[in-house]
């Protein structure tokens, strides 16, 4: 296995010159995405048992549950998730896997990412495989009789959900006592950071949440995979089918772990259809669940550094 670390000063010229002539042999790649692809765009990230928004543990607010107990506390989750990463912009990784995509028919993406941010670079969409959904796809609740979907990137999607900016008189006690960074920038008409505790959070009544449009009756939801949902058939069924159609040249694991599952196991699938392991990730102890094997690489570092990088033989040069 071959590893490089990239500080400002490079990528080791012998582990890229190795990768690069792989590279360009290769016509078969799977690429799995994970939240370090989106990391130097500057999106928070609420994921595990400790991430927390407001008080609430994120993980009780991602169930089909928790939205039927208060769809419209999740559905204020939600839509700040679905503000923030409209506030950030794709990174050149971004723009590299799309352009990777445009260029080799036989380059297939898997992103658990839901930040939609893949999308915005016109990453083709037969190309792009989402695990776990995605926060701009909203589907009626009623999935059995209605089933609607609707990809959707407006924001606020209702008037009630707009992330409040004002609201506090500059001349009252409240304003003249503000410290907090989140009711001076209340009172500069600033977006409020209202997955602090510290900011007040509206009450929104259920009659002001998105409705389907189609049935007229039931909510819209979120079009991501909730904690003790499936994953969705259409996209394993993809993966499945790309895996079984022949020799794969290569598989890279970007920003996500290589030792859970399924992205462990599709490298193992990967591996038995030839393919050779490349890695990139800041964490330099993320190797694969069944261990490095010769020919491997690990390029540790931001990956909106090191991928455009890694693909500038194939996609030319993309700039930040």
């Amino acid at each position: 296995m071959s590893s490089s670390t990239a500080p400002d000063a490079g990528i080791n010229a012998e582990d890229l010159a190795s990768f690069h002539e792989h590279l360009n042999k290769s016509t078969r790649v799977l690429a799995l995405l994970g939240a370090g692809l989106s990391a130097s765009s500057g999106l928070p990230t609420f994921r595990g048992a400790g991430g927390l928004w407001r008080t609430h543990d994120s993980v009780s607010l991602a169930t089909p549950e928790a939205f039927n107990a208060d769809p419209s506390l999740v559905w204020q989750f939600y839509s700040y998730r679905r503000h923030m990463a409209l506030q950030v912009q794709p990174n050149p990784a971004h723009y590299a896997l799309a352009k990777l995509a445009r260029k080799m028919p036989g380059f297939q993406a898997l992103s658990q990412n839901v930040d939609g941010l893949s999308q915005r670079t016109d990453h083709p969409p037969g190309q792009l495989q989402l695990l776990h959904g995605t926060l701009f796809e909203v589907r009626c609740m009623d999935r059995r009789r209605c089933g609607h979907s609707e990809t959707n990137f407006v924001d606020p999607i209702v008037p009630a959900l707009a992330i409040p900016t004002s609201g506090i008189d500059p001349t009252s006690d409240e304003a003249r006592q503000a410290v907090s960074a989140q009711l001076q920038a209340k009172q500069q008409g600033k977006d409020l950071d209202i997955s602090d505790v510290k900011v007040p959070l509206a009450s929104v009544k259920t009659h002001d949440l998105p409705v389907c449009p189609k049935c007229k009756q039931y909510l819209l939801r979120p079009g991501v995979v909730w904690f003790g949902e499936s994953l969705p058939e259409q996209v394993l069924d993809n993966v499945d089918e790309f895996m079984n159609a022949g020799r794969v040249d290569m598989i890279m694991v970007i920003g996500t772990s290589a030792k859970v599952y399924p992205a462990a196991g599709y490298i193992e699938d990967a591996r038995a259809k030839g393919a050779r392991v490349c890695v990139v990730n800041m964490d330099e102890n993320d190797k694969p669940a069944g261990g490095w094997k010769k020919g491997d690489w690990f390029f540790k570092g931001d990956a909106a550094t090191l991928v455009p990088r890694l693909l500038e033989p194939v996609v030319g040069r993309v700039e930040p």
